[in-house]
Parts: C-alpha cells; structure tokens; sequence
C-alpha cells in the first residue's frame, strides 16, 4: 500500500510538472515584452487548457478559474494551485511595471490520475503472487519437517509396542534431525540394557548352581533310598524316603534353574557390561572360596593344590564378580571330573597381567572353541559357566584361554589386568604353567606356555 501510494503522488508530480512547463513557456513569453501575436504562439505552443488573465476584468475564455481566485492569484508572489471542476489549475502571477497578469494552466482529474488503477491491479497482482509463492515454499518446508516428525512419532510408538529393532533416517531441520539421532541412540540403549539385564538374570541363576552342586554331592554320598528290594523297619524306610525326597528336590530345583537360565538368554549376541567399579585381592578371594570346595574336594577324595595365592595381588574387579568367575570354573570341574580327581589352582602375576589357572586331572575339554561359546555345552548343561569367567576377564581387558593342563585334563586360564601396573602389550605366555615347553600356536588362538612357578 505505501508503495501503491507513492506511485499516485509521482504521477501527480509529473501532471503539475507538465503544467509547470506549460505555464512557464506562457510567462516568459509575457516577460521578454511579445506583443499579441507573439503571446498567442507562446500558448499554442504550450497546448490547450492554457490561458492568460488579466485581474480586474472578465475571465478569459477557455479558463476554469474564476474572477476571484485570479484576483487572489495575482496579489501572491509565487505559483498557486486551486481545486476546481474536473480538475486543478495552475496560476503563475506575471507583473510587468504596472501592468499585471495570470497565466492559467488547467490540470483535469483525468490526468491526475492517469494509470493509477492500472498500478493498484499490478501490486495486487504482485501481492497475490508474492503470498502464493511464500504459502507453496513454505508448504515444501514444513512437510518435510511435518514428515520428520511423524517418523519420529511412528517410531516412538513402534518402541512402546515393544519393537526395539525400529529405527528412522534422521531428516528434516537440525532440531528434529538431532532428535532422530538421539532416538536411535536411546533405541540401541534400550536393546543393550535389556539384552545385560536378562544375561544378568542368566548370569546370577548359574550362580545358583554352585550350592546346587554342593547339595547335589552330599546327597550322593548319603545311603541308598531303595525301598523296594529287602525288609526295612518303618523308621528305615522313613529314612530312605526322606533321602529320595531330599535327591528328588534337588534334581527338580536344578532343572528350574536350568529352565530360568535358558529362558532369560537372548538369541542376540551378548553384550559386554562394565563390572562393579573397585578392586579386589585375587589371592585374597581364591583362599575364600577354596574354604568353600575344599570341603566337597574332602567328601570326595579330591586331592587339590593352591599355588601363589599367599601374596597380595590386586585386579580391577569387584569381588563378588571375581568369586562368580572363579565358582562357575571351579564348579565345572567338580560336575563333570569323576570323583577322585585332583585340580589345581594356580595364581601369578607378570607385565601387567594376573593369571588364574584351574587346571584338573580329568577327561578334558574336546572342543575348547565351542566351550568358550555362551549358551553352548556338550555336557547337557546351560553352557554359561566359562562365559562369566570369560566376561570378568575381558572386562579388565584380559581373556580367557583353554588348552591340555599339565596333569592331563583341562587347563582353564583368566588373564587379568594388574590393578598395581599399567596394562602392557606384551607376550602374555609363560606366566602359568606346570613346566613343558609352549605348544604349537594355532594362528586364531593364543597359548599359554607352560614354565614352573
């Protein structure tokens, strides 16, 4: 609209302009003294709808003004424009000596105005363009920030469903691109928090085993719960019966925790979680928890060393997690050696590394690769023993190794970072062993050589 009026005011200027030329064309001719003759081709020259009055007398013919805005013109000194019908005039005062005069010049409404509606249509026109040209940008604009939202939404929901595997293409501007990636992050946390959470339930039912195993041995060493051949006194028989519950609720306690720990492991590769945050004392945890199994390696006629653990040895792993680890192995030795089998557990320290070997007398692991797999096991049992004792190893940086033991069954070694030392990269063999030269290396597995302690 400002841009509308100020064209009508130019083409105004330029009307009273015209006139203004008009006029003067008339007045200098009037000035420079040219008689009739010379003043009646000044005003052809200057075009119709110019006149001269002379104040006092008649109007010229031809003028729009009247007698009184002549007379009220030739009293000023300069120009004056005047409203009349269909138009303005323009009145110049002329005074030579004593004589004085008016030239009129007559501006019509018509002029005044000329072209200013085709302006307005063309602005309009503009406006209407400009206004479609900013609502079909901006339509482009907002659909794809509309279409980036509603990604976001359909994923949100899709993860309130319950699937976690839902993920968007981060698009549109920066603020809803930064919350698709924040979403894909939060999505990815949710499947690693749940997949730690139920390896955690899996993880802390195998512990279970443990007194499990326990239990399970000391019901073997008690007397046979037959009933059915010989004669028994009722108290005996009470006896007998009450051994064969105790067997009985062993076995079906064993099979639940077998059950929880199958059904809480995800068929996704397992994640890594950090351990407890602290340190413990290797050889401080290895004495406890010998207390424990020497007890059922005595039941058992098992003959058992402990070598290095008379010395403090600190590892960057909570205690619990290292007493889990070394339980789940100590366990498997007890649960598929033959009674009578000795073992041995064996701790030392070198470069930087602490190494906790279980090595036993028995049968051995025929294929270690699949052993050292979680959830894998040729022994009917969950498979997750040696997978805690792999996941606190590798959680200190470490790892865990199976090979041939010196005494003839299966050697189990986790590698440990020394809380005391800045972890190296050094060779990591010779730190355990009973004294037999290194076996050959295959090229996808360490070895450990086996030197005496």
């Amino acid at each position: 609209m400002p841009l509308g009026w100020n064209l009508r005011n130019d083409h105004r200027d330029a009307a009273f302009a015209a006139a203004a030329e008009r006029t003067a064309t008339v007045a200098g001719a009037l000035t420079a003294g040219a008689n009739a003759k010379g003043v009646a081709a000044a005003l052809a020259l200057a075009g119709g709808g110019t006149v001269v009055h002379t104040p006092g007398i008649a109007p010229t013919a031809g003028g729009r003004a009247g007698a009184a805005l002549i007379d009220k013109a030739s009293t000023t000194l300069a120009p004056t424009v005047e409203d009349v019908d269909g138009g303005v005039v323009r009145l110049v005062p002329i005074t030579i000596g004593d004589r004085h005069s008016v030239v009129e010049a007559f501006i019509p409404a018509a002029e005044l105005n000329k072209d200013t509606a085709r302006d307005w249509w063309l602005l309009l026109g503009l406006a209407v363009l400009l206004v479609g040209g900013a609502v079909f940008v901006v339509d482009r604009l907002a659909r794809g920030a509309v279409s980036s939202a509603r990604h976001l939404v359909d994923a949100a929901l899709a993860v309130g469903d319950g699937d976690l595997a839902v993920r968007i293409d981060p698009s549109g501007p920066r603020e809803l691109a930064e919350a698709g990636y924040a979403f894909n992050r939060m999505a990815d946390r949710l499947v690693t928090s749940r997949t730690d959470e139920r390896e955690l339930v899996a993880d802390l039912s195998h512990r279970l085993r443990t007194p499990l195993t326990a239990l399970r041995l000391d019901a073997e060493a008690l007397d046979p719960d037959d009933t059915q051949i010989g004669d028994f006194s009722p108290a005996e028989l009470d006896r007998r019966r009450g051994i064969r519950r105790i067997r009985t609720a062993i076995t079906t306690l064993e099979d639940e925790v077998n059950s929880l720990i199958n059904t809480t492991r995800q068929a996704v590769a397992a994640q890594l979680s950090a351990p407890e945050d602290g340190l413990c004392d290797a050889s401080e945890v290895v004495r406890e928890r010998m207390m424990f199994w020497s007890a059922l390696a005595g039941d058992q006629d098992r003959q058992y060393r402990v070598v290095g653990a008379h010395l403090r040895i600190p590892v960057p792993v909570a205690r619990a997690e290292l007493a889990a680890a070394l339980d789940a192995v100590l366990g498997n030795v007890f649960r598929y050696t033959p009674q009578g089998t000795s073992f041995e557990v064996g701790l030392s320290r070198r470069d930087g590394w602490v190494a906790l070997r279980v090595d036993d007398a028995g049968p051995g692991i025929d294929d270690p690769e699949q052993a050292l797999r979680r959830g894998q096991s040729n022994q009917g049992s969950t498979g997750l023993g040696l997978d805690i004792a792999r996941r606190v190893a590798q959680a200190t940086g470490g790892s865990v190794s199976l090979d041939r033991a010196a005494m003839g069954g299966a050697s189990v070694v986790m590698l440990l970072a020394d809380a005391d030392a800045t972890p190296k990269t050094p060779s990591r063999f010779g730190l355990v062993g009973r004294g037999r030269p290194a076996r050959e290396k295959a090229p996808e597995r360490k070895r450990w050589q086996r030197g005496r302690e």
